[in-house]
């Protein structure tokens, strides 16, 4: 997944004319703490809420402090992993687009990145998770893989999340069927610890929060 299919259409741009105070409400519509500032399709660089307060910008042009903008962007054809960890280094809510003449093509907030990683990683495909423990020298994807389609069973996405600090990982399993059981026995065959299966719906939804809740963390944003 590119870059040019995850703009936003909220992101609406201010002008380098344009006082500090309306980048802020605009901010503030979007829960978003920077802003791209744009003059007839040409990108100058992004405007922070710190740097409007740091400076004094409230009633002032921001083209005042032209020189201040963070001038970070990505290009159409880049990819959603690269995207995320340009915006997780750079501690940003808002990353401009641009195309291969570097005009604006709009912006891509952190919301939009995290529900594209959901749909990506079929989240809300019907199916069940199972969680597995173990730790990380015990890692096989071809053994786990092995197991599990063994029993017609296919898997849909993987999350690995390891523990700072330790050895163990969390391996969460996403899988076409909500029926586990056939799954988790030839696992605890294998000696797999389970650590938790989801199968109800309501369940999945408090699990993919979390998996949302994590993500936003690891944006530290």
């Amino acid at each position: 997944m590119l870059a040019d299919r995850l703009i936003s259409d909220a992101i609406i741009p201010v002008r380098s004319s344009d006082p500090g105070k309306k980048a802020l409400n605009y901010m503030d519509v979007n829960r978003v703490s920077h802003i791209p500032v744009v003059d007839e399709s040409k990108y100058l660089g992004l405007v922070s809420d710190k740097l409007i307060y740091d400076l004094n910008l409230m009633d002032e042009p921001i083209s005042r402090e032209l020189d201040k903008l963070d001038t970070t962007h990505a290009h159409i054809d880049q990819h959603i992993f690269e995207l995320a960890v340009l915006m997780y280094k750079l501690k940003i809510s808002v990353l401009p687009v641009l195309d291969k003449d570097h005009y604006y093509m709009g912006s891509i907030t952190l919301y939009d990145l995290a529900r594209r990683f959901a749909s990506l990683f079929s989240l809300q495909e019907p199916g069940g998770v199972l969680v597995l423990e173990m730790n990380v020298n015990d890692y096989s994807v071809a053994q786990i893989t092995q197991i599990i389609e063994s029993n017609d069973v296919k898997i849909l996405s993987f999350f690995v999340d390891r523990r700072p600090g330790t050895n163990m990982l969390d391996v969460i399993i996403k899988l076409n069927t909500e029926e586990l059981s056939a799954v988790v026995q030839a696992l605890m065959r294998y000696d797999y610890n389970v650590k938790a299966t989801y199968q109800d719906r309501s369940m999945l939804n408090d699990l993919y929060k979390d998996r949302y809740d994590q993500f936003m963390k690891f944006m530290n944003i």
